[in-house]
C-alpha cells in the first residue's frame, strides 16, 4: 500500500465537504491497512472538529529521502495545539471539544504503538496541529 492510497481512501469517510486534502508525496509501507485508515481517518476528522469545516489537511513523508523515507505527518492549517497540551491529547477522554469522546487520538496512538512505530505532535507558526508518525520502513 502506498500512503497517497490510505489517505485518499481515508477522506472518503470524513464529512466535510468544503475541506482540502493535499497529498504532498508518498511511499510505500507494511501496515494493517484497515486500522491505518481508521488511524488517517481520526486523524483527518479531528481537524475537521477543531478547525472547521474550511480546513487544509496535508499529508506527506517524513526523513530520509524521497527513497527512504522514515516516516509521515498530517498536518492541518489551524492555529495548532499549545505545547503544555501536547502530551494530554493522546490520553483517553481527553477532549476541548463539548461533545467529543476523547477516544480518536487515543486509538491513533494505540494502532501506531503497535507497529512498532512513534507518534508525536507539534507545531510552528507555518501550520496548526502537525501529527508524525515515526519508524514506518518503506518498501
Amino acid at each position: 500500500m502506498t500512503l497517497r492510497e490510505v489517505a485518499a481512501s481515508a477522506w472518503e469517510h470524513v464529512p466535510a465537504a468544503e475541506a482540502t486534502l493535499d497529498v504532498r508525496d508518498s511511499f510505500a509501507f507494511e501496515a494493517q491497512s484497515g486500522p491505518l485508515g481508521q488511524v488517517l481517518e481520526n486523524l483527518f476528522a479531528n481537524a475537521v472538529d477543531h478547525v472547521g469545516e474550511t480546513v487544509t489537511i496535508t499529508v506527506g513523508s517524513l526523513g530520509g529521502d524521497a527513497d527512504a523515507p522514515t516516516g509521515f505527518y498530517v498536518a492541518d492549517d489551524g492555529s495548532g495545539i499549545a505545547p503544555e497540551d501536547r502530551a494530554a491529547v493522546f490520553e483517553p477522554g481527553h477532549t476541548s471539544d463539548d461533545h467529543g469522546t476523547g477516544l480518536g487520538l487515543a486509538i491513533v496512538e494505540q494502532f501506531v504503538e503497535s507497529q512498532g512505530w512513534h507518534v508525536t505532535v507539534v507545531g510552528s507558526a507555518d501550520w496548526g496541529a502537525r501529527f508524525e508518525i515515526h519508524g514506518v520502513e518503506s518498501v
